[in-house]
């Protein structure tokens, strides 16, 4: 018997307009695998992550309680006509891992707290609860009195407590000390009003300095160096305390804590990079000499199983951790014992079973945490769901691209929809369905160029169509090197006193399995050098208020420009300051709160969206106001800035830099917040080509990047060569392998399974050869098999 509920096997998009798409239309088949495919900015994260998964998000959210909404992000519906057959979605995205510096792998995974769980059961001695095992949980006691109120009397009765936790006491279940070098902080010949302090923030006129300034404990104008004892201490320690400011109350407290609360609760590699440099400067950390660097206290590290302790468990290679749990036999314990072994072995089945529990999660690459994140779905029962993937083979050897193209068609055959946005060949070669967005990029895309079958899309004439089958030959004469930079004995991580030579003045490309060992290699090795660039692999955090103009420096010459012309304040110019809408405060939009309800965001009424006061658009530079500047496109904006009155050479280089990483369409004052993951990579990548340095590095380069774009990224590598610089690459992209001067090729496996050079040489010689896994997937690239 059929029935009406057998007939919806389509999630029907009509009129999606979020971000760039254009009123579009979609069908996408439920219960199959669909990938969406098109260049970085053509609108496929926007109709994926932005339309559809969005729409399930905010939907399921309604299901709950206002109480519990209240909680919650409160998500707007999209902007989008008809959305039928939408199913619960389950998203994993490319963001990296929370960068907090008490988190690690086992803590982001859940898979230490059943550890904990096995410890407190198993573990000989007994030294108490969960709990006792978690370095996140200190060991606090207290005793004293407490009055309750029995209605008719209040009665007073003396009670104490005592928590078992697994922390540290020396680091705090860091793992590390630190000490500050407080030369770094203040130039003691100066007064704190003369600009003694030299720490990131705190200028003469900031907060920062008048809490000090007008505390009461301290001469503004009397160098440091001359403070009595009692001074220094005030100014250096003093605990926190009540002051009045003016007419505002405020909180004194020493100098070290603050710069202890400020800086150092912070994971070193979520800071900017102005601040980084501030913290390498000023402080020395050491592994700490209680715990040795594994964050527990004496009572957790003393109760093992079979010789065994819980930091031990922790820093196993997974992969022998998951073999070590399976030896473990005892029944009282069985469902607690195989619901471990299934997380272990799920680390394996992904990928990443050369990682350790005890690894920080903010040190995981996207596409580690991205694997990571999808552990937990890896065994779920549940079906007829939606499961949305953003690019889930970056960060992947070609050979761990097989194990992931495995994964996603399980997921689908359980009786899911799978949705997957993604560049790699190898992974749109296994849709049931693709659909194709563009033509272009930001305005010029937004439209779908194609739906169907992967076969049709090699012919429909695509951009994607055509360069699906690219194939990028090695060079028939590689660039001779003017020298080499040494790395002897490297041994950070996993790598086995590595010794080896990066030759300069050419294109190297450093390779390997995911967790061979590559970023150790340099990152660990070259890249704090003098003259050395390095571009990671950390994502541009991005707001409504920050844009490109913002992010690379450049709306500073063209505010100079426009002040200069007019014969006014650059601060005028920014709607950040000084220049910016009174009735928005410079945002261009109204944001309205409903509580429970999605808020409500309209455009301006008094700056249009412009964001400026009105005041500031009558001054104009070369016939156009600053709106109308911040308005235009990369290209467009490199065409006026190169002549006539609005000639302006610094704002010429940052814009020639944005057009040569392929961003010449996105406009100056387009919000990061819209920016695709790919634009936000490329546009990372402009900025820090500004850095002056003889050898830059880049971490994976082609991330995001659509077949094409691949294409223009080759070409800037060598420019920069060809300028006497030195590329050094990280990537498993083949057509940048291909194009390389020299390889060096790390592996042969994983985690300790890798950490050796097992080749170096050309391209030519690696794909001839095919003696490791990436000579032969070279060879087979190259081939075209």
């Amino acid at each position: 018997m059929s029935l009406a509920a057998d007939n919806h096997d389509l999630i029907r998009v009509r009129g999606a307009r979020e971000n760039n798409l254009k009123n579009i239309d979609v069908d996408i088949p439920k219960r199959r695998l669909t990938v969406f495919t098109g260049v970085s900015g053509s609108g496929k994260s926007s109709l994926v992550f932005g339309t559809v998964a969005a729409e399930s998000q905010r939907m399921i959210n309604e299901t709950y309680s206002a109480f519990l909404q209240g909680l919650m992000p409160a998500l707007a519906r999209p902007d989008v006509d008809v959305l039928e057959g939408v199913t619960t979605a389950i998203i994993v995205d490319q963001e990296r891992m929370g960068a907090n510096s008490r988190s690690t792998v086992g803590t982001a995974t859940d898979t230490n707290a059943l550890l904990r769980i096995v410890l407190s059961r198993l573990g000989h001695p007994h030294v108490g609860p969960p709990q006792a095992f978690a370095f996140n949980v200190p060991s606090i006691s207290g005793a004293g009195a407490v009055t309750m109120d029995k209605g008719v009397r209040e009665v007073k009765e003396r009670r104490s407590f005592t928590v078992t936790g697994g922390m540290c006491p020396r680091c705090e279940g860091m793992g590390r000390v630190n000490d500050i070098d407080l030369a770094q902080l203040y130039d003691s010949s100066k007064s704190l009003s003369g600009g003694a302090l030299t720490i990131p923030g705190y200028t003469a006129d900031g907060w920062g300095v008048r809490i000090f300034t007008g505390s009461g404990f301290l001469d503004a104008d009397k160098p440091i160096r001359d403070y009595s004892k009692k001074e220094l201490d005030d100014f250096l320690y003093h605990e926190p305390t009540k002051v009045k400011i003016g007419d505002i109350n405020m909180t004194y407290e020493g100098l070290v804590p603050k710069v202890q609360k400020s800086f150092l609760s912070k994971d070193r590699e979520a800071m900017q990079p102005h601040i980084r440099a501030f913290v390498d400067r000023a402080v020395t950390f050491a592994t700490c000499p209680e715990c040795t660097g594994t964050r527990l206290n004496e009572g957790a590290r003393s109760s093992r199983i079979g010789g065994v302790n819980i930091a031990d468990a922790c820093a196993m290679q997974i992969s022998d951790l998951a073999r070590w749990v399976g030896t473990i036999d005892e029944p009282s314990v069985a469902p607690l014992l195989t619901a471990l072994q299934h997380s272990l072995d799920s680390f394996v089945a992904i990928g990443l079973g050369y990682l350790s529990l005890d690894r920080p999660a903010g040190t995981l690459s996207g596409g580690e945490a991205q694997r990571t994140k999808m552990i937990r779905h890896l065994g779920s029962s549940l079906t007829d769901v939606t499961y949305v993937f953003d690019e889930p083979t970056i960060g992947l050897h070609p050979h761990d691209i097989q194990s992931m193209n495995r994964l996603l068609p399980q997921l689908r055959d359980k009786g899911n929809t799978v949705l997957v946005v993604e560049h790699k060949p190898e992974t749109i070669a296994i849709a049931d369905h693709v659909v194709d967005l563009g033509p272009r990029a930001g305005t010029a895309g937004g439209t779908v160029c194609y739906e169907g079958s992967v076969d049709g899309l090699r012919g429909s004439g695509t951009l994607t169509g055509t360069h699906l089958d690219d194939r990028r030959r090695v060079k028939p004469e590689v660039r001779r090197r003017s020298g080499v930079l040494e790395i002897r004995s490297a041994d950070t991580h996993n790598l086995r006193n590595v010794d080896v030579d990066i030759p300069t003045g050419v294109l190297t490309v450093i390779t390997g399995v995911a967790g061979s060992g590559k970023s150790s290699l340099i990152h660990g090795s070259i890249a704090g050098r003098d003259g050395v660039v390095s571009v990671d692999q950390t994502a541009i955090r991005g707001s409504r208020r920050s844009n490109p103009a913002t992010y690379t420096g450049l709306l500073e010459p063209i505010r100079k420009a426009f002040a200069k012309a007019n014969g006014v304040k650059p601060a005028l110019f920014s709607a950040n300051s000084e220049g910016a809408c009174p009735n928005c405060n410079g945002s261009g939009v109204i944001v309205t709160d409903l509580g429970v309800m999605a808020s409500v965001t309209t455009t301006c009424e008094v700056c249009e969206g412009r964001r400026f006061d009105a005041s500031v658009l009558d001054y104009r530079l070369a016939g156009r106001d600053i709106s109308e500047v911040l308005a235009l496109s990369v290209d467009d904006a490199l065409e006026y800035f190169s002549t006539g009155e609005s000639r302006t050479p610094a704002a010429q280089a940052v814009l020639a830099r944005l057009a040569d990483v392929g961003l010449g369409y996105i406009r100056l004052g387009q919000p990061l917040n819209t920016l695709s993951g790919g634009e936000r990579q490329r546009l990372k990548l402009a900025t820090h080509m500004a850095e002056q340095g003889g050898v830059y590095i880049l971490d994976e380069p082609t991330t995001g990047l659509h077949l094409a774009d691949v294409e223009q990224l080759l070409g800037l590598l060598d420019r920069l060569v060809e300028a006497g610089k030195t590329a050094i690459v990280i990537e498993h992209h083949q057509a940048v392998m291909a194009h390389a001067d020299w390889i060096i090729d790390v592996g042969p496996g994983a985690g300790h399974d890798g950490g050796r050079v097992v080749f170096e040489g050309t391209p030519a010689d690696l794909a001839s050869h095919r003696s490791t896994l990436t000579g032969d997937y070279l060879a087979r690239y190259i081939d075209g098999s």
